[in-house]
């Protein structure tokens, strides 16, 4: 509630400000959203750059059963448009420091009732964020029935959107787990051809202004949202999740309560290079909770099952890759599904001191499951209450284990929200870094929980190793995920093989492979490549991925189109290191401006004579001529 004002003047000023709302700007006055009462009982908002119309008018509310904040509303005041000043630290992502500056208002809206909540606006230079806070709520208000939100397009925009899952269905019942493919360049409006809508992030670009919608900000108390799988008109409406993506026995959606805060709904706005170089994803989480610093260490990890599967999970051979990770001078070794029954707790722990002698730390794989899928991987349902996690945790950390990867979780209900957060809050207090399988998309946890390194939610390199089809989709793939999946969280796509994947024919050439680990953003790099494929490469290509960076200073774009080609620049200390794919069936030429690099001079590595060769040669900085084979790749390091 806000208090009560005495001053005539002020009173009469909120009343006009209700009456005739003013344009809330970004602080670079490029960006501006209108909050207006619509025709019809709806309060809506639009946006818009640099005067021209971009978000058309949306609708904006919440219902909850016994508690209507979607019809018949009126606006009431706003509040003093204030600043937002935030610097803070990431381990992980796009750039070490991050400043964040936006201008922020709250708009109080009223139902026929009475009944009042807030949408607080927040535009920053580089997007337009929205929540909803509520106020006091009556005691017959339930739980969540319908959210109004919508984003209203113009017809002409284009969308590269990725389906949502539909819950128990795919392998043994464990979708929804955000792996499709995107469809790239679609009219909008173009209905999901899953029933359970597009997930987040969703890509539009409306004439020559770019939008990554996404969500941030999420405490477990609510559930998570995507798209619904129909936009007829070009407007997009937000999406629940299916009533199986649960824990059991837990709730599917928010349940109102005094103060209760969704998600920040994220529209990253501006030129592609303004979008590809946006945080919002983490501007918008919640601070960092307590985790001890000297354990938040990014790295690059050894992995057998990506090429070898389920028979590499035994002692001999996860000990051989402990000696390949520390001859690549990667930090970790990924030991997967079943090591509980194939190795034993005792001879991991064996395992994790022989590590440690080698400077290496072990990662093990879990089942997050209790009932809600048909999976037999072990250890299986270990970690679903916080006294089995805390005797998990508890011994991992005595034997020296660095983290968890968890897999195989339900969906977006509130109540698997709430587990993963229970996972990430309980690793912390044993100094236990964690991997998330099978699961939902991060949106922003990797700002507030530092111990979260990555997360899959992608249809990722494993696919590429069961069926040609999704190996022939590798080159399109790889490039639209920097644009949307990869935009705002850490991704595990467990990049890389220069060898042979069995029983496929690779599509992609070996440059375009190097390329991948300085593309993709994670906080551990799981490389699928094995000791007999690294062989093969030349000793400066070995060099290259034994210095290379665990975690970035700064990151920049610098040209690409989603699905066809990317080309993008990351600093870690003095150095520079710029990658780019070719994703096209031709060889593409780029007039490349290096001149942000200052003279400085370093080496490019790209594709040799085939498709398992490399080359080298030197290049400075200024303007370059750079010539990228079909399906090809380079990467070149300034110094």
């Amino acid at each position: 509630m806000k208090p009560l004002v005495c001053s005539v003047a002020f009173v009469f000023a909120t009343v006009a400000s209700a009456q005739v709302p003013q344009p809330l700007s970004s602080p670079d006055a490029t960006l501006q959203v209108k909050i207006v009462a619509g025709p019809a009982g709806s309060i809506d908002y639009s946006v818009s750059r640099s005067g021209v119309p971009l978000i058309l008018p949306s609708t904006l509310g919440l219902e909850f059963s016994g508690l209507d904040l979607s019809r018949k509303l009126t606006l009431g005041a706003a509040s003093p448009i204030t600043s937002v000043a935030e610097r803070y630290t990431m381990a992980t992502g796009k750039r070490r420091v991050i400043d964040y500056t936006a201008n922020e208002q709250t708009f109080t809206v009223r139902n026929a009732r009475g009944q009042a909540m807030d949408v607080v606006f927040r535009v920053s230079n580089d997007g337009v964020a929205f929540r909803y806070v509520l106020g006091q709520v009556p005691s017959s208000a339930g739980k969540m029935l319908h959210e109004s939100t919508s984003f209203s397009f113009a017809p002409a925009t284009r969308a590269w959107l990725q389906p949502m899952q539909v819950a128990q269905t795919g392998w043994m019942n464990t979708h929804p787990a955000y792996e499709e493919h995107y469809r790239m360049d679609i009219a909008v409006g173009t209905p999901s051809p899953l029933a359970a809508g597009w997930v987040f992030p969703a890509l539009f670009q409306t004439g020559n202004t770019w939008v990554a919608r996404t969500e941030a900000g999420m405490d477990g108390s609510f559930h998570a949202s995507r798209l619904q799988a129909k936009s007829p008109g070009g407007v997009y409406r937000i999406g629940t999740p299916m009533a199986a993506e649960v824990a059991p026995g837990g709730a599917l959606l928010a349940q109102a309560a005094p103060g209760l805060r969704t998600p920040w709904r994220v529209l990253a706005i501006g030129n592609l290079a303004t979008v590809m170089d946006t945080t919002l994803g983490t501007d918008l989480a919640a601070p960092a909770i307590a985790f001890d610093t000297a354990k938040v260490l990014p790295g690059h990890a050894a992995w057998s099952w990506g090429l070898l599967k389920d028979d590499a999970t035994v002692y001999g051979v996860q000990k051989d890759f402990i000696d390949y990770a520390a001859d690549m001078r990667w930090n970790y070794v990924l030991v997967d599904a079943d090591w509980d029954r194939k190795i034993g707790y005792a001879k991991i722990g064996e395992l994790a001191a022989y590590a440690a002698s080698k400077n290496v730390g072990l990662f093990l794989w879990y089942n997050s499951s209790g009932s809600w899928n048909k999976t037999a991987y072990s250890p299986k349902g270990q970690l679903l209450t916080h006294a089995q996690r805390d005797a998990e945790f508890s011994r991992l950390a005595q034997m020296g284990i660095k983290g968890i990867k968890v897999d195989f979780f339900a969906g977006d209900g509130q109540s698997m929200i709430a587990y993963y957060l229970g996972i990430l809050t309980d690793a912390a207090q044993h100094g236990l870094l964690v991997n998330f399988h099978g699961a939902t998309l991060p949106r922003g946890w990797a700002r507030t929980y530092p111990n979260l390194m990555t997360a899959e939610a992608v249809k990722g390199l494993e696919f590429t190793t069961f069926e040609q089809r999704d190996q022939d989709a590798i080159p399109a793939h790889a490039a639209m995920l920097p644009f949307a999946r990869n935009l705002f969280d850490p991704m595990d796509f467990t990049p890389m093989v220069f060898g042979d994947v069995p029983n496929i024919r690779r599509a992609t050439r070996n440059g375009f492979e190097l390329a991948l680990p300085v593309l993709f953003l994670s906080g551990v790099q799981n490389f699928a490549e094995i000791p007999a494929g690294m062989a093969s490469v030349p000793p400066y290509v070995k060099t290259f991925l034994q210095e290379l960076p665990r975690s970035w200073d700064d990151s920049r774009f610098i040209d690409g189109v989603p699905g066809k080609y990317l080309m993008l620049a990351r600093q870690s200390g003095e150095r520079w290191y710029v990658a780019g794919i070719n994703a096209q069936a031709t060889a593409q030429t780029f007039s490349v401006d290096f001149s942000f690099l200052e003279g400085k001079r370093g080496a490019l590595i790209t594709d040799g004579a085939d498709e398992r060769a490399f080359s080298q040669q030197e290049i400075s900085a200024g303007k370059a001529v750079i010539t990228i084979k079909p399906h090809g790749g380079f990467v070149a390091i300034f110094n």
